[in-house]
């Protein structure tokens, strides 16, 4: 028998989680290390997954099946393609940096203080939703997916309630009625979409027979399964409400502001550059292959959604005082490109909503951290406490500056290139969402560049007047994010070449092809 590498890969940081829990209370410095070593191993699997993928090989690789509930026809399958390895990779890779981000983020409040924050449950509740996010991308047994796609809200529920940011301008005790506001919200959000999911899991097994993804999507491919139209629409409605609501889009959209303002920068990073990612990869493994005519029948209402998100959460972060809000608005936005790309069923269009997937993940990872360490200096989340930081904390200020920048797409930087490809794609067979969608770009650049004059330029004021620089752990975390910000902004092909062979069958999937450009015939 074969190395189980995925299982190892998901279980690793599942480990991990155990052992971090299990260090003794008084020695915060060893969980923390440990935590550390356990997802720095979890990259170098992932890394393994990734040199052991062959793109042009079949479709899912790697696989692993075992029989689970056999009843029911529940298998442990796993397996994956160009579309997980890359999300896999992404994940791997950022929660080394949200752990070195958090280091002191659980350390006990001050003296006298009643509240006591746990420094090794923190940690061991990143690396448990690191596991169950990981399996959720390897997962081809549709009952599988569905447990751990509901299973990670419960640790994300204590990292988001107990582990709020500290930044609150109306004290402790606000602060803690906010988060748990905040916890709750999320909590029933994902809940709801969750049950919704749950029923239509259950209709997929009575119309299947069993939750195989790979045998359901043949047995579609060559017509030995029925379903009818109606069915597959109100199935492909319960798998789509659940991914919408974790994407999220709008109008399902509202838990995320208030989650990621009352979580601690890292903790916002692993909502949405991390676990907010299951949904828009859900919607391409399971909503297209699985329901691929419901998903064209359902694409126009769909494009005219992600377009609102488009320009609903770049306004709203137009008007922020929050510093958090407002990447939580962009966040909005950019979900709403990815949507707009997988949906467009254009090659193009999916290459780019995957590869945005990868780069919005490392853009707000690089955006937030930094703020992160901006707020823990001033403790206050508000644009019109700052001024003037870049005179005082350059580096700082120059490496939020190339976040902001590549939050608003600039050429040069990885979010270009698959914002570019989503806008194509839309363009070729759906022009007028494809134009409207570009004034997205143009707000982005309006709150970004505000946020930055409003920070870091003008007089110095006196509170940030002694503000330190980036420290050297702090830049550890920053650097290697910069760095892949600018190698993927001008060569994305390694993770293209990943990936594209995933988009070319899931494009197989629902029976579509590229439209072939119109040009009018020389005289």
């Amino acid at each position: 028998m074969s190395f189980p590498l995925l299982t190892a890969t998901a279980a690793l940081p599942a480990l991990g989680a155990v052992a971090t829990a299990a260090v003794p209370a008084a020695r915060r410095t060893a969980a923390k290390w440990l935590a550390l070593l356990f997802s720095l191993a979890t990259l170098a699997l992932a890394t393994t997954v990734v040199v052991r993928f062959d793109p042009g090989g079949d479709r899912y690789q790697l696989t692993e099946s075992h029989a689970w509930i056999k009843d029911f026809g529940v298998r442990y399958e796993l397996g994956v393609d160009g579309i997980a390895v890359a999300l896999i990779a992404l994940t791997a890779l950022l929660i080394p940096f949200i752990i070195l981000a958090g280091w002191h983020d659980a350390d006990p409040l001050e003296t006298g203080s009643k509240r006591w924050r746990p420094t090794q449950g923190f940690f061991a509740l990143i690396l448990a939703v690191e596991a169950m996010v990981i399996l959720s991308f390897e997962a081809t047994d549709v009952f599988l997916f569905y447990i751990f796609f509901e299973a990670m809200l419960i640790p994300m529920y204590f990292l988001i309630g107990g582990f709020g940011d500290r930044a609150h301008e109306h004290g402790e005790q606000a602060a803690a009625t906010q988060r748990s506001y905040a916890a709750v919200k999320f909590l029933l959000y994902n809940l709801v979409g969750g049950l919704i999911m749950l029923a239509a899991v259950i209709g997929l097994y009575v119309v299947a027979g069993n939750f195989s993804l790979t045998e359901i999507a043949e047995a579609r491919a060559n017509g030995t399964l029925d379903m009818a139209t109606s069915t597959e629409r109100w199935l492909f409605f319960g798998f789509f409400f659940a991914f919408a609501v974790k994407a999220p889009l709008w109008p399902l959209h509202t838990w995320l502001p208030n989650a990621m303002q009352e979580s601690t920068a890292p903790v916002a990073v692993l909502i949405t550059a991390v676990v907010d990612k299951v949904g828009t990869f859900a919607m391409l493994r399971f909503c297209l292959q699985l329901f691929p005519e419901a998903s064209k029948w359902a694409t126009p209402a769909i494009l005219v959604l992600a377009l609102i998100s488009i320009i609903y959460g770049a306004l709203l972060a137009v008007g922020q005082r929050d510093i958090k809000r407002l990447i939580a608005y962009a966040s909005i936005s950019h979900f709403g490109f990815i949507i707009m790309g997988i949906f467009a069923m254009t090659s193009q269009g999916q290459s780019g909503a995957t590869l945005y997937m990868v780069n919005h993940g490392i853009s707000t990872a690089a955006l937030m951290l930094v703020a992160g360490f901006l707020i823990s200096r001033r403790g206050s989340r508000l644009i019109a406490d700052y001024g003037g930081v870049q005179k005082v904390a350059p580096v700082l200020a120059g490496t939020f500056l190339i976040g902001g920048l590549a939050t608003l797409s600039l050429p040069g930087l990885a979010p270009f290139v698959s914002e570019f490809l989503v806008l194509v794609g839309t363009f070729a067979r759906y022009p007028v969402i494809g134009i409207i969608a570009t004034f997205g770009i143009v707000l982005a650049a309006l709150y970004t560049l505000v946020l930055y004059q409003r920070t870091m330029t003008g007089p110095v004021k006196p509170e940030v007047s002694a503000m330190p620089d980036l420290r050297v752990r702090e830049l550890v975390v920053v650097a290697p994010l910069v760095a892949l910000l600018i190698v993927l902004g001008v060569y994305p092909k390694p993770v293209t070449d990943i990936v594209n062979p995933a988009v070319e069958q899931t494009m197989s999937d629902v029976q579509k092809k590229d439209p072939r450009p119109e040009v009018e015939a020389a005289k």
